[in-house]
């Protein structure tokens, strides 16, 4: 069948009449979407949106991660063949996924950015479906939790990231992609407590009551007792997933604005995100691909991968 459907699959991001199924499109042409799924305004039925956010004016380091959503979609042509590895469900054959498009934003305006991209996601909640964002840089996640902690109220956060990104800025304007967790606590949209921050292995005095886990700890304990402490921690509590793909090791993940060493590898990632199935995750997003950066493409390939873990995540508990 598949072979079959091969010979006739073409630009199923315009021509998919059923937003479930797999897809056998040739991964080298064709309309890119991400995991071909149909581009789509109209939510109606749909489960999950994913959408791109081009914005990378939020950075300290290298920029280019405004190229990181398209990147993303390319790399995940390839995923769209098989039901994810290791999960024993396909979440694209049981739920209605569509690619919601890019936020809109006028990059001359930087200010009013932050109110546009939560306006795009509360379109998406008020729909009825959840959103897994593609970054750009890391700030993205702020406006995007305001919108899900109107409907949640306080979350729990699971950060995989190098840096805790909670450098105390107390100047509500400011766009800054290593402050935005300080003021998610100050505002009351993340209740640290119940947060756990994964991969960490830089300096930050005032970790705000984060349950960190640091890269070393990864490293020492191993990626299955990792899990299992992120998930009591957690608990049932409605939860909210950020993959900073800085939490990678530069050999795993290059593209990236700040690179550092002694990071997670792919294999303990994903270990570590398929045996925390069972949290109640309400959304997510991958942040800080870089594409120029990497000539090799495996950072966005690690994008791609972790957004359908992502998408799995939140269906363990929906099937």
């Amino acid at each position: 069948m598949a072979l079959e459907d091969a010979k006739t699959q073409v630009d199923m991001a315009f021509t998919r009449d059923n937003p479930r199924g797999l897809s056998f499109e040739n991964t080298f042409g064709g309309a890119t979407s991400f995991l071909r799924r149909r581009y789509s305004k109209d939510l109606t039925g749909v489960d999950i949106a994913v959408t791109g956010i081009p914005f990378d004016q939020a950075v300290t380091n290298r920029p280019g991660t405004r190229l990181g959503p398209r990147a993303i979609r390319e790399a995940s042509a390839i995923q769209a063949f098989d039901p994810p590895y290791g999960w024993g469900y396909d979440p694209m054959s049981e739920f209605s996924i569509v690619d919601y498009g890019d936020v809109a934003f006028d990059y001359a305006r930087v200010a009013d950015f932050p109110e546009a991209l939560t306006n795009h996601i509360r379109s998406i909640l008020a729909g009825g479906a959840a959103s897994i964002a593609l970054g750009g840089d890391h700030y993205i996640t702020y406006p995007i939790l305001k919108a899900y902690a109107e409907k949640f109220g306080p979350l729990s956060l699971l950060q995989f990231d190098a840096h805790t990104d909670t450098w105390a800025d107390d100047e509500p304007n400011r766009i800054d992609h290593g402050t935005m967790f300080y003021k998610a606590v100050k505002d009351g949209l993340i209740d640290p407590k119940r947060s756990v921050q994964v991969g960490i292995r830089t300096e930050n005095p005032d970790t705000l009551g984060f349950n960190i886990i640091d890269a070393r700890e990864v490293h020492e304990t191993g990626p299955v007792a990792v899990a299992q402490k992120i998930r009591d921690i957690l608990g049932d509590h409605p939860t909210y997933l950020t993959f900073d793909i800085d939490g990678l090791d530069p050999a795993f993940a290059a593209g990236t604005g700040t690179p550092v060493w002694g990071g997670l590898t792919s294999g303990q990632a994903s270990i570590i995100l398929r045996d925390i199935a069972g949290i109640n995750l309400v959304g997510g997003d991958v942040v800080e691909v870089s594409p120029p950066f990497d000539t090799t493409g495996a950072t966005a390939i690690a994008g791609a991968h972790i957004a359908l873990e992502l998408i799995c995540l939140w269906g363990w508990t929906r099937r």
